[in-house]
């Protein structure tokens, strides 16, 4: 694929499995030594009618395909589908709706919404916590409130978000390092207003999300961190940059609907 691809070159290319299966290879085992993810071993075998591996060294999962160990672990949609989906993801300004996507891909809204989700955990910063900046790194950090305006609530809903003392809303607060880098979380319940990066942030949930719930809103965040931190380059460095991030994260659908455990990173 070349450095100037469009979301048209990306899909006929991705349309052909074997080139699905090059690009994965070479992303996830560059020196072109394929290993079990499971146990690391190199003596595998590659079944080309099941499209797997099969280890050799005796554990309790002997095969393991692309999919394994990465964001589409346990999906029985295609790479064929997911490649393209990851793409437009990460390359649209405003983002793709679930609705949207579920048209273009021929998959239910259910798995639309899922898919995109799973995609956004490839899109966490890989590197949190520690010290912001350095020795000459300018630093700009602000907060601003998401959320829909009293006046225009339901008088009950207005009325019971009254009794909690808030208006379902949220902050998003956001570091700005030179160059654009951007580490953005979401606290609840304070107030306050980088203003390229909320509009960008406003217009997507607004236009794109219409519907965004609390819970899942920081994923919304970050989704939109990474483009904005990576905004400088073509869509393919782009691609290929949060595609290097798929590997070693996973999300069930339990986690997603909270009905298990989940940290911001998977």
């Amino acid at each position: 694929m070349s450095d100037h691809a469009t979301l048209r070159d990306a899909i006929l290319y991705f349309a052909d499995f074997e080139n699905c299966r090059r690009f994965m290879i070479n992303l996830r085992w560059p020196d072109g030594k394929i290993k079990c993810p499971i146990c690391g071993a190199e003596k595998v075998t590659w079944l080309a009618k099941q499209r797997i591996w099969k280890c050799y060294t005796g554990h309790a999962k002997p095969t393991f395909s692309l999919k394994t160990g990465t964001i589409f672990e346990d999906s029985p949609i295609a790479l064929e589908r997911w490649l393209p989906a990851t793409w437009l993801l990460l390359n649209c300004k405003n983002g793709i709706s679930s609705y949207e996507l579920a048209k273009d891909l021929g998959v239910t809204q259910k798995t639309g919404w899922f898919m995109l989700s799973r995609i956004r955990l490839a899109m966490q910063d890989e590197t949190t916590g520690g010290k912001i900046g350095g020795p000459g790194i300018e630093i700009e950090a602000d907060e601003t409130m998401i959320g829909g305006k009293a006046r225009n609530m339901h008088p009950g809903r207005r009325s019971k978000m009254r009794e909690r003392g808030n208006f379902g809303k949220a902050i998003v607060s956001a570091v700005l390092e030179r160059h654009g880098k951007v580490r953005a979380t979401v606290v609840p319940n304070r107030r306050n207003g980088m203003e390229n990066f909320w509009s960008l942030l406003k217009r997507s949930l607004k236009g794109t999300y219409v519907s965004v719930e609390p819970f899942h809103l920081w994923r919304y965040v970050d989704e939109h961190a990474f483009r904005f931190k990576n905004r400088q380059m073509d869509d393919v460095h782009r691609f290929v940059i949060g595609m290097r991030q798929i590997v070693g994260r996973r999300l069930t659908y339990a986690q997603l609907t909270g009905k298990a455990e989940v940290t911001q990173h998977g």
